[in-house]
């Protein structure tokens, strides 16, 4: 197997390890904010309250980015969308939403779990994202490195 082939065989497993990870975590993210989180931001002190909101609001466009820019990966992939075309900024990932870690301390535990997998999960598709940028000009040995960075993921 060639090179190429082979490294576009782990991207693709790749996008599509992330894509379930991001599909099974906006799932949770849905039940919990629309169920069970509901019972306890009830019970949360009124400026804690919005916080929170605010919160889930942010995991949602946080996942929302990351699933449009999987979705993007998977289209170039099978050849419905052209690489160039997916390096468009309107096709880029979108910036995630700052946490307030102040706030955060007063959420919920499975809130705050959330929120942290939910940044958790953006900043390393960003890692990707910022990667595609990167010239193809670059030393072996620093494409080793991103390599072995999208392999950790």
């Amino acid at each position: 197997m060639t090179d190429s082939r082979h490294e576009t065989q782990m991207h693709r497993r790749l996008i599509d390890a992330l894509y379930s990870e991001s599909m099974l975590l906006a799932d949770e993210a849905r039940a919990y904010f629309d169920e069970v989180g509901r019972n306890e931001r009830d019970g949360l002190d009124p400026f804690v309250r919005v916080g929170f909101s605010c919160e889930s609001l942010k995991v949602t466009t946080r996942l929302m980015h990351v699933i449009a820019w999987l979705l993007t990966q998977r289209a170039v992939q099978a050849g419905e969308l052209d690489i160039k075309d997916a390096l468009d900024p309107s096709r880029r990932l979108g910036d995630g939403p700052v946490t307030d870690r102040v706030l955060l301390e007063s959420l919920p535990a499975r809130a705050r779990a959330l929120i942290d997998s939910s940044t958790d999960l953006h900043r390393r598709v960003a890692l990707l994202d910022a990667a595609q940028s990167l010239p193809d000009t670059l030393p072996s040995a620093v494409r080793s490195m991103h390599r072995r960075l999208a392999q950790a993921f």
